[in-house]
């Protein structure tokens, strides 16, 4: 199969994706690399935490969480990992890279689709075979952990070799939930985190995949061993699974081993 990606101009709500840093930051500053389900709830999430420590800067980009991995293991100045598949900062931490892994959340899958048009997500995949349906967004299953299960899904349900010359491929899942939003695909495989977010509730409606369908999405995060405040992005990821998980329930994450 040939695999198809589109590139379009995105919605600055939904990729807000930053920049590598070009150097490290100075003490009191936290450069964070995020998976990009944690758009929503990572940005709410981060107005309490920076009420409660005013003396530190917190920077975050967001994209996937393979893609991170690979700029981490070649020195990308990031101080804390927050990825959508705990094996990638378990990997690291594997090659000497990082503090201890903790696991902060579990991720959601839904089948999303925009309100402008007349499918109904209610019926589930079997509605990605309607001829309706010429184009299906997921997360590129190479290096972001949503296209991995999309792709795990779409095979146990045993449509995907009807349905893959449909699909198009985001390069994270904020991006692939991009593509289904602003029409570039009529359905999308994306984090429920992304769906329950008022700019797409606005504008679609989800199906959510039963949990046993795909492979669990637990999410975990790591301090940088090069980190140039240890304390502070510490302080960060502690916050995450501490006083924030209630941020992370609001936006459907689960929280580590509630499923």
């Amino acid at each position: 199969m040939t695999r198809r990606r589109f590139f379009f101009g995105v919605v600055a709500l939904l990729t807000n994706v930053g920049t590598i840093p070009t150097a490290w930051a100075a003490p009191n500053t936290v450069a964070v690399a995020a998976a990009s389900d944690l758009k929503f709830a990572l940005d709410e999430l981060l107005v309490n935490f920076r009420v409660a420590h005013p003396e530190l800067t917190i920077t975050v980009s967001y994209g996937s969480s393979g893609n991170f991995s690979t700029q981490l293991q070649q020195g990308a100045p990031y101080d804390l990992f927050l990825s959508a598949d705990i094996a990638y900062p378990r990997d690291l931490e594997a090659k000497g890279l990082t503090g201890s892994v903790v696991a902060y959340a579990e991720g959601r899958l839904v089948l999303w689709v925009p309100k402008r048009t007349a499918l109904d997500p209610a019926r589930g995949l079997e509605l990605l075979r309607d001829p309706a349906v010429h184009h299906i967004a997921i997360a590129n299953p190479a290096h972001a952990p949503y296209g991995k299960v999309a792709e795990a899904a779409l095979k146990s349900a045993g449509i995907y070799d009807t349905i893959n010359t449909k699909l198009v491929f985001g390069d994270n899942i904020a991006q692939t939930a991009t593509f289904v939003q602003t029409g570039a695909a009529d359905a999308g495989l994306i984090a429920l985190s992304l769906a329950i977010a008022p700019v797409m509730a606005a504008s679609g409606s989800y199906w959510e995949l039963p949990a046993g369908s795909y492979p669990r999405l637990e999410q975990g995060g790591c301090v940088m061993k090069a980190a140039q405040d240890p304390v502070a992005a510490q302080a960060l990821l502690g916050y995450l699974g501490g006083e924030g998980a209630a941020v992370l329930q609001k936006y459907g994450f689960s929280l580590p081993g509630s499923r």
